[in-house]
C-alpha cells in the first residue's frame, strides 16, 4: 500500500471516528513477504513455479546456470585425490617395486662382497708361498672394502625406503589433504546453491525475473507469502489511542469475508501518521492519528491491499 493511500485513510479516520456500542477503524491488509534470492549471481536457467502457485518448504523454485561451478567441483575433487595419494605415500614409505629394486641391488652387492672376500683369502694364501706379489693382495683387499661399502650403502637405502615419512612431513601432508577436502566441500555447496529451494511454505506472490535474465547477488527473484503473515494496518485517532494495548484482540470484517475474524495488535506507532501544520491545541490534536498493525488470526483467503475494518466493543 503506497504512502498516498495510507495518508488518505489516515485523514478520513481522523475526520470520521465512529462511536456507539462498537468503535470501528478502517485500514487495509498488508503482508510480510519472504523474498527469495540466489547466494551468487548468474543467469537464470529455469523457473519451476508460476505466480499464484502454492509451494512447500524445500520445493524447487528456480535454477541458475552451473557449468562453471561443476568444473570448479571437478578440479577440487582432483586436488583431493592428489593430496590423499601424497599422504598415503608418506605413511607407507616407498612403493613395493622401488623397494624390490633396492633389495636386488643389495643381494648383488653382497654376492660381490663374498667373492671379493674369497679372492682376498686366496691371495693371502698364495702370498705366504710367495706365489703372488704383495700388490695383488693390496688390490684384492681394496676390492673387498669397496664391495663392503656398497653393501652398507644399499642396506641404508633399503632401511630408508621401508620407513614411513617423518612426523613433520606426515602432518603437512594431512593438513594439505584436509584443506583440499574443505575446498571440495565449499565447491559442492556452491554448486548446490545454484538450485534454489523454497525456504518456507507459501504462495508465490510475484516473480521478478525470466529465464535467460541475469540476477545479481541478493537480488530478489521472487516473493513468497508464507501462511499466517497477513496483518491489518489501520489508524487510531489520538483521542482513542490510550485505550489500546499490544496483544489486544480486535474484530475484523471486510467485503465477502467470513464471520468471526479477529486480529491481535502487534504494533502501534509512537509518531502520528497525519500531522497538520498547526499548534497542538486541545481542539486540534484530535485530528492526529497513529498507525497500528494487528496480526490476522485464521484468515487464509485475504489479499494484500484489501480494505478491512477493525472494531472494538465500547462496553
Amino acid at each position: 500500500m503506497n504512502e498516498f493511500l495510507a495518508g488518505i485513510l489516515a485523514f478520513f479516520t481522523a475526520l470520521l471516528p465512529m462511536h456507539g456500542p462498537i468503535t470501528e477503524f478502517h485500514g487495509y491488509i498488508e503482508a510480510d513477504f519472504t523474498y527469495v534470492s540466489a547466494v551468487s549471481p548468474g543467469r537464470i536457467e529455469a523457473i519451476s513455479v508460476a505466480e499464484g502457485d502454492h509451494v512447500s518448504e524445500g520445493q524447487m523454485l528456480f535454477a541458475l546456470e552451473d557449468d562453471e561451478f561443476q568444473s570448479a567441483l571437478r578440479a577440487a575433487e582432483a586436488r583431493v585425490a592428489v593430496a590423499r595419494a601424497n599422504r598415503d605415500n608418506l605413511e607407507t614409505g616407498s612403493r613395493e617395486a622401488e623397494i624390490a629394486v633396492i633389495r636386488a641391488s643389495l643381494s648383488r652387492a653382497m654376492a660381490d662382497r663374498q667373492l671379493a672376500q674369497q679372492t682376498l683369502d686366496r691371495s693371502l694364501q698364495l702370498l705366504e708361498r710367495d706365489l703372488v706379489a704383495p700388490a695383488k693382495v693390496d688390490t684384492d683387499r681394496a676390492n673387498l672394502e669397496s664391495a663392503s661399502a656398497q653393501v652398507e650403502q644399499l642396506q641404508a637405502q633399503l632401511d630408508v625406503a621401508e620407513l614411513p615419512a617423518r612426523d613433520a612431513q606426515r602432518v603437512s601432508a594431512e593438513a594439505a589433504l584436509q584443506a583440499a577436502i574443505a575446498d571440495a566441500d565449499r565447491a559442492r555447496d556452491q554448486l548446490a546453491d545454484r538450485n534454489v529451494m523454497a525456504p518456507t511454505d507459501g504462495l508465490v506472490e510475484s516473480i521478478y525475473f525470466k529465464p535467460g535474465e541475469v540476477a545479481g547477488t541478493g537480488a530478489a527473484i521472487m516473493a513468497l507469502l508464507p501462511p499466517g503473515e497477513l496483518k491489518a494496518r489501520f489508524f487510531i485517532p489520538e483521542t482513542e489511542r490510550a485505550r489500546f494495548t499490544l496483544g489486544e484482540t480486535l474484530g475484523l470484517t471486510c467485503d465477502n469475508c467470513p464471520d468471526g475474524l479477529t486480529a491481535t495488535i502487534t504494533y502501534m506507532a509512537s509518531d502520528p501518521q497525519h500531522t497538520p501544520p498547526i499548534i497542538y491545541s486541545r481542539d486540534e490534536r484530535a485530528r492526529l492519528v497513529f498507525m497500528a498493525e494487528a496480526r490476522i488470526e485464521g484468515a487464509t483467503d485475504l489479499l494484500p491491499g484489501q480494505p478491512v475494518t477493525v472494531s472494538v466493543s465500547n462496553e
